[in-house]
């Protein structure tokens, strides 16, 4: 029993590792290693870090989108920008992705919302420099958007452990 759960922790701590860093499924796999535990107990006392975990994978499907939104906004980026962070963020994930499959998701993250704001920006007011502080503005609030995420995603492990350790020890 005591394996499974160390197993389990293990799963939910590459969860955190993954709320941060792209490539890696975050809040997903701590609500499977929770229902994974909760089969094999019965689902007995697991209620509160499922329901928190749940809570926790939807918040961090709007975190991504709204920090997003709010860095380009306070950065003054037009709907070009954000449409062209959106797009550049896709392509860079996923054209980065096979190449370099270490840093390549994080850096067509990064990289693929920097470029796209700015080529979006550029379309449309045809400035570079405010192009540009639309594109840091994005990459910011990504940024912070990915480590609020991180911040979330320990939450439901440690209402977890608080919740689950008297079953096994």
């Amino acid at each position: 029993m005591a394996l499974l759960y160390w197993s389990l922790i293990l799963v939910m701590f590459i969860g955190v590792l993954g709320a941060v860093l792209p490539g890696i499924p975050g809040a997903i796999l701590i609500v499977g290693a929770i229902v994974v535990w909760g089969v094999v107990n019965g689902f007995a006392g697991i209620w509160i870090p499922l329901a928190v975990a749940v809570v926790v994978l939807l918040a961090n499907l709007g975190v991504d989108f709204l920090a997003s939104y709010l860095g380009a906004k306070q950065a003054g980026a037009s709907q070009w920008g954000q449409i062209g962070a959106v797009i550049g963020l896709t392509v860079g994930f996923l054209g980065l992705l096979p190449a370099l499959p270490i840093g390549g998701p994080i850096v067509g993250l990064l990289l693929g919302a920097f470029l796209g704001a700015v080529i979006g920006e550029l379309l449309y007011r045809r400035d570079l420099l405010l192009a540009l502080k639309a594109g840091v503005g994005i990459l910011v609030g990504t940024v912070v958007g990915k480590l609020v995420q991180g911040l979330l995603a320990v939450v439901p492990v440690i209402t977890f452990l608080l919740t689950t350790w008297s079953q096994v020890y």
